[in-house]
Formats: C-alpha cells, structure tokens, sequence
C-alpha cells in the first residue's frame, strides 16, 4: 500500500502542476483558434469526427448542434486538455424514455472512444451524445454548425482552496487504494466508489463551477493516475467474473444466473458513464 508520505507528494507534485494549470491564460490555444476565431480546416475535421460519431450511434433522430467546449473552449487549457466535441440532440426524440437513451449514449461514447484514437495536435478527441436539455456548466461553447460562440469565454481569476483540494483529493486516493490493495475488490464496490467520485465533481460544477474543490480534486486524482487506476480495475473485475477456469460440475438455479446477469450489466452500464 501506498504510504501516507507518498500520497503526501502525489498530491503536492499535482497540485504544483494544477496551480500552474489552472492559472487562465491570456489567449485561446493555439491549438484551435486563430485569435477567438476557430481555424477553418480545423472545423471541417471536426464536423467530419462527429458525423462519422452519429453515424456509429444507428438513430434517426436529427443533430441539433455540434459543439467544441471544455477546457479547450476557454482560457484555461493545458497540455493535456481534450478536444470535448458534443452532439447535441433532443433526447425525447429518440425514446421517451431519457435515461435509457441517456445510458444507451454513454455505452456508445465509452465504445467510440475505445475504438479510435483520434487527435487534434497531439490532444484527444472525446466525442459525446448530449440532451439539448441537459445543463452544462462550461463557460465558454462554440458551435460548428452555425461557426459562432454561443458561450463567449472570458479570464477570469480562480479562487483556488488548495489546502481543501488537497485533503479531499488525499482522502480519495487512500479510499482508491485501500479497495485496489484487496485481492478480490467486488465490482459492486468499484462501481459504487466510482459514482461517489462522480457525483461528488458534479456537485461542485454545480455548486461553484470548473475551480470548485470538488472538480479540482477529480483532475488531481485524473493527472496522478487514481482514476485511470479504478477503471482498469474494474474492467479487470468484470472480464475475471466471466472467464472459466475450471470444469463447473454442480448445477446452478436458471433464476439465479438471470438475476446476477442482469445485476452485473446494470453495473457495466452504469460504469461507463
């Protein structure tokens, strides 16, 4: 296990790196942006990028927008910041049941993103099926589409609790730890630990915005590897519970077996989100 010292320097190591980071710089990068102007051949790549993404998606249903937004949208982008390309659509025009639609889009942005590896100037490209009636709390979006901010993005100066982000973003990583150290870590816990570090980053966009404890402490755990490390894990955890090591002689009841698969593809959805 990890020692206290070492997460000590974990944190201190990210978070030298996440004040820097988060310091907002002076103009938009480079990578995309002509000035506040998005770099013509650049817009045509990616409305390619996402209607080959809608094409992989198999619905009718019409793209409302397409949208570049995240930390590459605004003035406080690093050195491995995503391009966050966003198709929007009307959810209730797919189903009318949301959240399975919501669920479905998550599988298929985990699927595509696994399968390609695609890159903009050496930053990935996470592309993402969006409700146009979901909130988003990014301060600055561009649509494609219509070639025009909808969010201008402005400096600001961030108001950064670091002592805060770095006892919840410690306390984290000894949680992480304490449930990878065990030999055999149930998937149910993985998963649950996961939503928790989920819910907890969405409550402090919510509540504060992208320098809110909440989502600082997330990016800590994401640039020293503790999240990278949880999902791999439970990737790990769910291909072992359905590979066959030996002969099973003992019969085991049908309503059983159907109630455990239908447990551990919940799981699995709810994983990928």
């Amino acid at each position: 296990m990890i020692t206290e010292k070492e997460i000590q320097a974990i944190v201190q190591s990210s978070e030298a790196n996440a004040v820097s980071d988060f310091k907002p710089h002076k103009i938009l990068s480079n990578v995309l942006w002509d000035g506040s102007e998005l770099k013509e051949n650049l817009r045509n790549t990616l409305y390619k990028i996402a209607i080959e993404f809608y094409l992989s998606l198999d619905i009718d249903a019409p793209i409302k927008d397409i949208i570049i937004t995240g930390s590459l949208a605004n003035y406080n982008y690093t050195k491995v910041s995503d391009v966050d390309l966003h198709v929007l659509f009307d959810f209730s025009e797919i189903d009318e049941n949301v959240e399975l639609v919501k669920n479905y889009m998550s599988a298929k942005k985990s699927i595509w993103n696994d399968k390609h590896d695609i890159k903009i100037k050496g930053h990935d490209v996470e592309l993402y099926g969006q409700d146009v009636n979901e909130s988003h709390h990014s301060t600055g979006v561009y649509s494609i589409m219509k070639n025009k901010w909808l969010t201008v993005p402005k400096t600001q100066s961030p108001n950064i609790d670091l002592p805060a982000v770095k006892k919840k973003s410690a306390g984290l990583m000894q949680i992480i730890d304490d449930l990878l150290d065990n030999e055999s870590p149930s998937l149910k816990k993985i998963d649950a630990l996961k939503e928790k570090i989920r819910n907890m980053r969405q409550a402090g966009l919510d509540r504060a915005g992208e320098y809110s404890v909440e989502n600082l402490a997330f990016k800590v755990l994401r640039n020293s590897g503790y999240i990278e490390r949880l999902y791999n894990k439970a990737v790990e955890v769910f291909d072992k519970s359905l590979s066959v090591e030996s002969e099973v002689n003992e019969s085991l009841d049908q309503k059983k077996i159907r109630e455990f698969m239908r447990a551990l593809i919940h799981e699995r959805v709810r994983s990928r989100r």
